[in-house]
């Protein structure tokens, strides 16, 4: 018996579902809960860099490779192959490009071959909005945005399902342009919301019972000093946030610590690296908290940091559900055939 491996691409992708927040929200949330129960294979993400330095990175790229087995109702193993050429805007192009191959566990062939770029956007947003679901204080009112680009966005789009009562929004981006734009277009999607350009950066933290970093800074420009009781602070990038900003914080939660400090790109990364946070500092992953073995925000006065790297097995995740939904919706747009078994579930020509 031949069977054919299915191509997915990007509008395809969208169809499927990919696009679903909501959706993507559980995959993800099912994810952390999987490795929480060792129902997972999550080997160390590799990094292919361009220069010697991660300020070298910024500027000349890299490509990761992020194995994977996620057990559980998807039962799917895979790979994600992440492209990140931070110049390419002076291109025109994306900066990031993203591959998804879907392998069955059983017979290890190769299933689906996935456009993964917009899963890669709306898990990330999934992941900084799992964090605020579950450490942002529920009456939250102001959220800053630091960082005007597409993660922005699905940090935005999260952050309105989990804590739908938002009523202000500041954005600031150091290309001013960047942030008008991201204005706009929020005006737009989010009418019940003030948004405001962060001119004044202090002002708006100051504000914020939530703030997202989503940038390439290479040096730290959100204070602590800054920082209001009962704040939720989402680093989900690289150095922008001063070490007294983890220091101070009430509690420290994480998603996956080990690949964190592997990675070595984060704040918190670093301060491990040198011995001002040690694993016991860390108070709680999202798995443990959402399996129930600790609490995120236990009252409105705590501030809590969290930062986030992420793991192979969140896009496996999603694009599991979008590859089977496509068997049940007959999507045929399959390549060259290879020998295999039917436990992966892929169609049979």
């Amino acid at each position: 018996m031949k069977e054919s491996i299915l191509f997915l691409n990007n509008q395809e992708i969208k169809d499927l579902g990919g696009e679903d927040m909501q959706a993507v929200l559980h995959d993800c949330q099912r994810a952390y809960v999987l490795m929480e129960e060792g129902d997972v294979l999550a080997p160390t993400k590799c990094v292919m860099r361009w220069g010697k330095t991660p300020e070298d990175e910024n500027v000349l790229g890299r490509i990761n490779a992020m194995p994977g087995y996620i057990g559980g109702e998807y039962n799917m193993a895979g790979i994600k192959w992440i492209g990140s050429g931070p110049m390419n805007y002076k291109k025109g192009l994306p900066r990031a490009s993203v591959l998804d191959i879907l392998n069955d566990p059983d017979t290890e062939l190769p299933l689906c071959i996935a456009d993964g770029t917009m899963i890669s956007a709306k898990r990330t947003g999934a992941a900084g909005g799992t964090a605020m679901q579950l450490c942002a204080r529920e009456g939250a009112e102001v959220l800053t945005i630091c960082g005007a680009g597409a993660q922005g966005k699905t940090q935005l789009e999260a952050a309105m399902l989990v804590r739908p009562n938002l009523k202000k929004l500041w954005v600031y981006d150091i290309v001013p342009a960047n942030a008008e734009r991201f204005v706009n277009e929020a005006k737009e999607t989010y009418p019940q919301l003030e948004i405001l350009i962060a001119d004044d950066l202090e002002q708006a933290i100051r504000e914020s019972d939530i703030i997202i970093t989503v940038t390439l800074a290479e040096e730290p420009f959100v204070k602590a000093a800054w920082i209001k009781h009962g704040a939720l602070i989402v680093q989900m990038a690289t150095l922008e946030v001063e070490y007294d900003v983890v220091t101070n914080a009430d509690k420290i939660v994480v998603d996956f610590w080990d690949t964190i400090k592997h990675r070595m790109a984060s704040t918190i990364a670093v301060m491990a690296s040198e011995g001002l946070v040690k694993d016991e500092d860390i108070s709680a992953s999202l798995g443990e908290i959402l399996s129930g073995k600790k609490t995120g925000r236990d009252n409105d006065d705590q501030v809590i940091y969290f930062n986030s790297v992420g793991a192979g097995i969140l896009d496996l995740a999603v694009t599991t559900r979008c590859y089977r939904e496509a068997l049940k919706r007959n999507v045929a747009h399959h390549g060259a055939t290879a020998p295999h078994r039917a436990g992966g579930g892929i169609r049979t020509e």
